[in-house]
């Protein structure tokens, strides 16, 4: 089969190559990739910068795939060849808290990935794609929309009325504005393009999405609490990381929930402990969802109509580019077709 292989660290390491089409073993699916979308870890893998030492050289990278299942190994009774399936960034974290070793079991590194014409999925790890979407926009479904589900609900436990503050316009923050805002919250949305801003009042309904520009503002966190008469948002998706986790403990309010999800800005801090003592903030490190979660999940955006925003769709051939689209900053997600490359 045709593969995209990372043979070692950096963009242009990236490259095509033909592999052994993978046989399933007991309990597992060959799936015939029809899409897969990227996310800031994909390219933070490639670059060598997320957990290097883990990943195996050379690599089929990118987690996030939709495809149909084409054959299935001894003993599988949850899909049958032809159903269309999602993978999940965790192979064997389905239900309740993570195991200690779940990252050792993670689609696209250290396991091989979905940037190639067939992939291997465990029954138990896989999830039925939702068949009001194509298989490009199931494929954003994985690590973007559920983390941001995860963030609101499981670990937010968002109400309706409540504020969320989303930072950026990627895939992660679009699509925690949506679900936010679906399930009768208020979406404050910081990011520095007047233009971005815009778009996602219009995607999700000037009436519920207000905007702060961190380039016009940079002490975004006042501007925040000016728009919730000083108390702060209930809910704070923080995909920055770095120092900026400092503005967002400000910008959330008194036991109010920081949800760390991304590191843009850096993977360490140096954090201010007081104002996280005395608002008494919860900071909850985010590593996507169990499988649980991803059904749930999927019930609500069927439930609510909510379509993933994609702001292009690459070929197989053009992968590279879609890497160099994704370091550029998206309005949404990047997406590569791989079924009829």
């Amino acid at each position: 089969m045709k593969a995209w292989l990372l043979k070692d660290f950096g963009l242009h390491n990236l490259q095509p190559g033909d592999v052994t089409t993978p046989a399933p073993q007991p309990g597992e699916l060959l799936v015939k990739v029809g899409a897969v979308s990227l996310n800031f870890r994909d390219k933070a893998i490639v670059d060598g910068i997320y957990e290097p030492h883990l990943v195996p050289k050379p690599l089929i990278p990118v987690s996030d795939a939709a495809g149909t299942v084409v054959a299935v190994g001894a003993g599988v009774t949850r899909f049958q060849v032809g159903d269309r399936v999602n993978s999940t960034l965790y192979s064997r974290w389905i239900d309740g808290a993570p195991g200690p070793d779940e990252p050792a079991y993670c689609i696209g590194m250290p396991l091989p990935g979905g940037l190639a014409e067939y992939m291997i999925l465990h029954e138990d790890s896989a999830v039925p794609a939702p068949a009001s979407m194509s298989d490009e926009e199931a494929s954003t479904l994985p690590i973007a929309a559920l983390t941001a589900w995860y963030s609101l609900m499981d670990v937010g436990h968002l109400e309706p009325g409540q504020t969320v503050l989303v930072q950026g316009t990627g895939g992660v923050s679009v699509f925690a504005a949506q679900i936010a805002a679906a399930h009768g919250a208020r979406v404050i949305v910081t990011s520095s393009k007047d233009e971005n801003l815009a778009k996602i009042k219009t995607l999700v309904g000037n009436a519920k999405v207000e905007g702060v520009n961190y380039r016009t503002h940079p002490d975004w966190e006042r501007n925040v609490l000016e728009l919730t008469n000083g108390l702060g948002a209930d809910v704070t998706i923080d995909v920055a990381g770095g120092d900026g986790i400092n503005r967002s403990v400000a910008a959330t309010k008194v036991q109010g929930v920081v949800a760390q999800v991304g590191f843009l800005s850096g993977q360490t801090t140096a954090l201010n402990l007081m104002p996280v003592i005395f608002r008494q903030t919860t900071i909850r490190g985010i590593a996507v969802a169990p499988r649980s979660s991803f059904e749930r999940l999927n019930v609500f955006l069927d439930t609510h109509r909510i379509k993933p925003v994609i702001e292009r769709v690459y070929r197989f051939d053009d992968a590279v580019q879609a890497f160099e689209h994704l370091a550029r900053g998206p309005f949404g997600k990047v997406v590569i077709k791989i079924a009829d490359a």
